[in-house]
């Protein structure tokens, strides 16, 4: 072992591998008896394909670049394929990321569009493509912009001719609903095809709020009818609605103050865990019924496993593996079936997207007869030696009134080296984006990045993140800029009092909303030496009055408070007002093609800065939204952010290029 300062030690974990690796496979589904799912290509401009892998084993990824599978609608996205079997091969329906129209595939030909490009505004965009080739048409979320503003926008339920007749004629965009909500979710359609039932929900809530479950009948021309609300509302939220084999409701509701499965109305496995989430994303799947009656559940209380719950019993039966972690995407083969049949290789394959500590999301296939799970697909491959890789603690702090705050310490660790005995590490504090959502508890090559280094990572489940309970996420009700705030600096402090932190040498880092936490800890606290803040939020005003993208528009009336009537506080809470208490370093990053925190927030920030003379840095990148998805954009901000440390902590990391750190504003494109 060798004696090294803290951030001086040598690591095979360099930016381009953590870069490599960043996103996971997503949005997994049967297309016969075959696996697909959509991956990351950080290497090729951060664009998603879509990877079909067959009977054999083998996996093939089905459209090159620049195709690029991903939905805009909402911004975060939804499911963007659809697909199945044929004669001659599969039929797939996609969502090209680039002008987000919907296309047509099928091997040996190229891509056809079915949709049409809009002249107005932000355009057309869709999700949950749900192919139905007795009608001819594809059923999915239409989200369309009527205007210029970021607000002038309809979503309906719609049917898109497998033909390719709408590719140049809107009009032939058959809409099955009337736009009375201004969001909807995809409709799930009953095994008789004759009922169909969404989630609907209406400013100024968001679907951690309150969503309403609608029911429809399908009449004889395809089109639903008589849609009625038949649970939720605006104190409930109901994360997702599917149908069992034998035609009943099933949906999650946090109605009991935690998101547990209902069968009509009657609860199946009451629990103080969640069996469903935030719903940032159109189309997520935390459970799927199977035709066997079975349910796969993914649930947990802050982590969770996949399991197969009976409903006769409300029973659940975890599926054994390394897997810590699961994320919202299920599928399961044959969950319809009209004849009872089982179809080719029975009822019981269930296809997931799981991850551990010492292990990448992956996809997971479990075998729902015999419990028995195995990797199919993404698999992960150690690209260094694991023994590089942090070891994470789950820990529970304590915070201001004594409440509970959840957190995953990463200690630094290296198998060769360990530093001078008196000499405690620099620790950076972590807070997730969202604010309502959770930093889960796996392997992340950027948290090795720095671990392995010799700094150490803390990441906060602050009070307002999922995974425990509805009480607990309500805790940022009004107190977004607070609680968070409060809840990092507890943590920081905490490991600082117990002797595991350098107490001067403490950073905060965070992207989206977490870099609006990141800013304003900052801005108010003293307790960081430097910190990090990755395509805010910083200005409350700007960026509740049209900033941003009409699905957290009106967000902030939860977090903060309706403006109208606490302006004063959208003021004071803003970092952008406190700018001019900045005193300590800090790197700012930006996408200057985000439109959920737009470039403004940064430009404005520091112009508010002013003359002080505090070193900074501002890096914008071209062709960047929100979120870094470029390997390259990565690369540089990794690096960055990494000497950042290195000149405030003073540390000697080995072969990391100096960021300028200037007094005044300096923009790097």
């Amino acid at each position: 072992m060798r004696k090294l300062a803290y951030g001086s030690w040598p690591s095979p974990i360099d930016a381009a591998l953590a870069a490599a690796h960043d996103g996971h496979p997503e949005w997994v589904g049967f297309v016969g008896d075959e696996v697909w799912w959509t991956e990351p290509r950080p290497a090729e401009g951060g664009r998603r394909t879509l990877v079909r892998r067959h009977a054999d084993g083998t996996e093939e990824s089905l459209l090159p670049a620049p195709w690029n599978v991903r939905s805009r609608v909402i911004e975060y996205g939804g499911h963007p394929w659809a697909a199945l079997t044929g004669d001659d091969g599969p039929l797939v329906v996609f969502v090209n990321f680039a002008d987000q129209r919907l296309y047509r595939w099928e091997p040996g030909g190229r891509p056809r569009p079915l949709t049409p490009v809009s002249p107005v505004g932000a355009g057309l965009r869709w999700a949950e493509p749900q192919v139905r080739p007795e009608r001819g048409e594809v059923w999915c979320v239409l989200e369309e912009f009527t205007g210029e503003a970021p607000t002038d926008v309809r979503r309906v339920l719609a049917a898109v001719p497998l033909d390719g007749s709408a590719a140049r004629d809107r009009a032939a965009v058959r809409e099955l609903t009337d736009g009375r909500h201004r969001f909807v979710t995809g409709p799930r359609l009953s095994p008789d095809g004759r009922r169909a039932a969404w989630l609907a929900w209406d400013h100024p809530r968001m679907p951690w709020d309150g969503t309403e479950l609608v029911l429809a009948d399908i009449g004889p021309d395809g089109t639903p009818h008589g849609a009625r609300t038949v649970a939720g509302g605006p104190g409930e939220s109901i994360a997702q609605v599917d149908w069992t084999h034998d035609g009943r409701l099933l949906h999650a509701s946090d109605r009991s103050g935690w998101w547990n499965l209902y069968l009509d109305d009657e609860p199946l496995c009451p629990r103080e865990e969640e069996f469903g989430g935030a719903l940032w994303k159109l189309g997520s799947r935390w459970f799927t019924p199977l035709a066997s009656g079975m349910i796969a559940v993914v649930h947990g209380r802050g982590a969770t496993a996949l399991g197969i719950l009976d409903p006769e019993t409300g029973e659940v039966v975890d599926a054994a593996g390394p897997w810590t972690e699961f994320a919202p995407t299920l599928a399961a083969h044959g969950e319809r079936s009209e004849t009872g049949v089982p179809p080719p290789g029975g009822w019981g394959r269930v296809v997931a997207v799981g991850a551990s500590p010492r292990s990448a999301y992956e996809v997971v296939e479990l075998d729902a007869r015999t419990g028995r799970a195995r990797v199919i697909g993404a698999g992960h491959d150690d690209a260094v030696d694991p023994a590089y890789y942090p070891e994470p603690q789950i820990r529970t702090f304590t915070g201001p009134d004594g409440r509970d705050i959840h957190a995953h310490i990463y200690p630094p660790h290296h198998p060769g080296c360990v530093a001078p005995g008196d000499e405690l590490p620099p620790y950076v504090v972590w807070a997730h984006g969202g604010p309502t959502g959770r930093a889960p508890l796996v392997l992340d090559l950027e948290i090795a990045y720095f671990t392995s280094r010799g700094i150490g990572v803390a990441e906060v489940n602050y009070g307002g993140s999922t995974g425990y309970g509805r009480p607990y996420r309500e805790r940022l009700r009004e107190q977004w800029g607070v609680v968070d705030v409060e809840d990092c600096a507890a943590v920081a402090l905490a490991l600082a009092d117990e002797g595991t932190a350098d107490r001067d040498r403490l950073a905060v880092r965070g992207g989206s909303a977490g870099g609006w936490t990141a800013a304003a800890s900052l801005t108010t606290t003293g307790v960081y030496a430097c910190g990090t803040i990755k395509y805010p939020i910083l200005d409350l005003t700007g960026w509740g009055t049209g900033e941003t993208h009409d699905f957290e528009s009106r967000y902030l009336e939860s977090l903060i408070g309706p403006l109208a009537e606490v302006p004063a506080r959208y003021a004071e809470r803003s970092p952008a007002t406190h700018a001019d208490r900045l005193a300590v370093p800090f790197l700012l990053l930006q996408g200057l093609d985000d439109v959920i925190c737009p470039p403004v927030q940064c430009e404005r920030f520091l112009a508010r800065l002013g003359d002080q003379p505090v070193p900074h840095a501002y890096l914008a990148f071209e062709g960047e939204g929100h979120g870094f998805r470029r390997a390259e954009t990565m690369v540089r901000a990794l690096e960055a952010e990494l000497s950042l440390y290195a000149q405030v902590f003073r540390l000697t990391p080995p072969g990391i290029p100096t960021l300028e750190l200037g007094p005044s504003p300096w923009i790097s494109a």
